[in-house]
């Protein structure tokens, strides 16, 4: 089977605390960010915390924005300078949550660190910056919010929320010896980790990157790529404009890389080119080789007219269409919703379903009361009650 991975935003930051990580070396500072949230019990450690530095918390991970730096018309790079507990060992294409404070209200999305862990640090860097810095680069969707925020509306100084790297569309090391990068617009960005980290480890051998972008113009790290092209003998990148070449034909793929069934291959990017190339590798023989992330889910037709969603716990009731998901009709109530990748494969948002009957907005099946639901990918099939 091909390997798939869907990015997961950070777990239940409202709802439930991120795991601290790197504790365990720096076993001092831990020590004393646990007796101070004893000592200041019941007010939160992090109100004396903040006096000091805004990015030391007992409770979360936090970064601060360095830097916004544009990369394309309608995309942009954050450098971000993680606080207290964060972990610079993240595996090169593993994505991490990041949570911005917006009319009030924390918003989050996971987006792909395009930075090395090498380092910690992407290419170029920062100068006069010092310490450990992360990137992620976002492009600004028409239908998303916090994407076109963070593009376009994040000043430097901002403090986000994050949740661990997590993730498992990664690079191993070492690196296999041939490597097929299949890229797709975004679908760069956890490659870009991948690059980095190989070209500063000195194992870019024998890797072959066929990219696609509407234009010439829309290719993020145009410049780069070029450099790493003209740097690395053992880098051969092929980028298509799809407006003016069309679309990649993944059937004609032996006329660009023959040797693609022997190569370990990673793809990210549009649904279509992704579902093409499952095909296509398991057609081969060859799925083992294949490592596919994808960044939205797949749902299948609506039918039916939704209903009245009731949360036992708040004592809120909201009338939705059968478009919308229990998680996005809680949220929009003002409700504190678990969540995890929002996408129905951690888990994370799953609740009991009191009364009423929902249906899975990938498969249409329907499921009764007694049974717990995954609100993310759930839908109102009628009038229900959520455990909430």
């Amino acid at each position: 089977m091909a390997k798939n991975t869907i990015k997961v935003a950070a777990k239940g930051a409202d709802t439930v605390r991120p795991e601290v990580v790197g504790a365990e070396r720096h076993p001092g500072l831990h020590a004393l960010r646990k007796l101070v949230g004893r000592i200041t019990t019941p007010l939160l450690p992090d109100d004396y915390l903040q006096l000091a530095n805004p990015l030391w918390s007992a409770r979360e991970l936090r970064g601060r924005v360095l830097e916004v730096r544009r990369e394309t018309e309608d995309s942009a790079t954050l450098v971000i300078k993680p606080g207290w507990g964060f972990s610079f060992d993240y595996q090169p294409g593993q994505y991490i949550g990041i949570g911005l404070l917006v009319d009030g209200r924390w918003r989050w999305r996971s987006y792909s660190l395009t930075s090395s862990p090498v380092t910690g640090a992407g290419k170029p860097a920062i100068a006069g910056r010092s310490g450990k810095i992360i990137t992620i680069t976002v492009k600004a969707m028409p239908e998303g919010f916090l994407s076109t925020h963070l593009v376009g509306g994040v000043a430097p100084g901002t403090i986000v929320r994050l949740a661990a790297p997590q993730g498992n569309f990664v690079m191993p090391d070492p690196a296999p010896a041939s490597v097929l990068f299949i890229t797709g617009g975004s679908g760069v960005t956890p490659v870009m980790s991948m690059l980095r980290t190989l070209a500063r480890r000195d194992q870019i051998t024998d890797v072959v990157h066929l990219h696609s972008a509407p234009t010439e113009a829309d290719v993020l790290f145009g410049a780069e790529l070029a450099e790493l092209q003209r740097t690395h003998p053992g880098y051969r990148l092929t980028l298509r404009a799809t407006r003016t070449q069309g679309r990649l034909d993944l059937g004609r793929l032996s006329d660009e890389v023959p040797d693609w069934r022997d190569r370990q291959t990673w793809a990210c990017g549009p649904e279509g080119m992704l579902s093409d190339a499952e095909k296509m590798w398991s057609a081969a023989g060859v799925d083992d080789r294949l490592h596919l992330e994808r960044f939205a889910a797949v749902r299948t037709a609506v039918h039916g007219d939704g209903g009245s969603v009731a949360f036992a716990r708040s004592g809120k009731t909201v009338r939705v269409d059968a478009a919308t998901s229990l998680m996005d009709a809680g949220e929009k109530a003002g409700i504190q919703m678990p969540f995890g990748c929002r996408m129905g494969i951690c888990q994370s948002c799953v609740v009991g379903l009191v009364d009423g009957y929902v249906r899975d907005l990938r498969t249409g099946v329907e499921h009764e009361p007694g049974t717990r639901v995954q609100t993310c990918i759930s839908a109102a099939s009628g009038d229900c009650t959520l455990d909430v």
